[in-house]
């Protein structure tokens, strides 16, 4: 009996080796802006934290060129106060990968200069577990509303954006765009240009191939149809280094069909004003696998039979 219940508390143990491994995620902080002083403060890196599930396990990479920035696990009150005298650890060498080993709130700050002051600064909360998938819930109704005119990048406008493509994910982060929406690119004519692509393409940053392309500021774009769509410029490089832009477009919530809308006002210029040609929305993703899952279950019921092969 005793060894019945040894073998049996083994083939538990692997399982759950087995199960912490395969939920195991590997985060790079700031994504392709990597950890510096990000453009416009702290809001990038409290933007990427929003998109991110922390479980114990999971890996943080600060990507840093090594010479010009740290990183540093500060306290809470460190982290508010940007104090880096007495830190927990610091790291002077980049790459450097940091392991969450426990539940809880993580703090992490650059110690250079007015680094910390200036948003180089990261603050994290860490779960135990994934934890069950949460019911689904009815959605709230949203009230209805008119088109809105959004304008792309804000003050920023529409270029090479300083830290890299981080600087438009903020900039989307948080709106909900809807049919008859009107998205002002403003940029410096001869300067940029504005290339609606498809998905390939913009992942690739290839623009020998383009949905469009409007060449004349300010371009306000219609959002004809629910989808995703694709914004970049096809100047040299200009995509490589950040000038992209993607949003997921719903259906308008308002009750007057989309094709009776107001537009906004088209500009003098009749190529600046467009509706968007992408038709269609984006296919539904496909079902989660459960593989990985029956696999776990197969090899832990293999286990337990050889367990109790041995026991007999």
């Amino acid at each position: 009996m005793a060894k019945m219940c040894v073998a049996i508390a083994a083939v538990l143990a692997v399982t759950a080796l087995l199960q912490t491994s395969a939920a195991q995620t590997v985060h790079v902080v700031g994504d392709s802006l990597g950890w510096l002083v990000p453009p416009g403060g702290p809001i990038a890196y409290e933007t990427w934290v929003d998109l991110q599930t922390f479980v114990v396990g999971d890996v943080l990479v600060f990507n840093f060129i090594t010479g010009e920035q740290d990183v540093a696990r500060v306290t809470k009150e460190a982290f508010n106060s940007c104090n880096s005298t007495n830190p927990i650890f610091l790291e002077t060498t980049g790459p450097f990968n940091y392991t969450l080993d426990a539940a809880g709130e993580y703090y992490f700050i650059g110690t250079m200069d007015r680094h910390c002051y200036l948003g180089q600064k990261l603050a994290i909360n860490v779960s135990a577990s994934a934890g069950p998938t949460p019911s689904p819930q009815a959605p709230t109704p949203t009230p209805p509303r008119g088109p809105v005119t959004y304008i792309v990048g804000d003050a920023l406008g529409w270029l090479v954006p300083p830290g890299g493509s981080i600087a438009y994910k903020t900039w989307a982060y948080g709106k909900t765009f809807l049919v008859g929406d009107v998205l002002v690119f403003n940029f410096a004519n001869g300067t940029q240009d504005v290339a609606v692509v498809t998905e390939e393409a913009y992942d690739s940053c290839n623009t020998t191939t383009t949905i469009a392309v409007y060449a004349t500021s300010p371009v306000k774009y219609t959002l004809a149809t629910v989808g995703e769509y694709f914004f970049t410029s096809t100047y040299s490089r200009h995509c490589n280094l950040g000038q992209k832009l993607a949003i997921n477009v719903t259906a308008s919530s308002s009750a007057t069909p989309p094709s009776t809308t107001t537009t906004p006002t088209p500009s003098s210029n009749p190529s600046s004003s467009v509706t968007s040609p992408v038709a269609g929305g984006p296919s539904a993703p496909p079902p989660q696998s459960s593989a990985p899952a029956r696999a776990v279950l197969g090899f832990s019921s293999t286990l337990l039979l050889i367990a109790l092969a041995v026991v007999h």
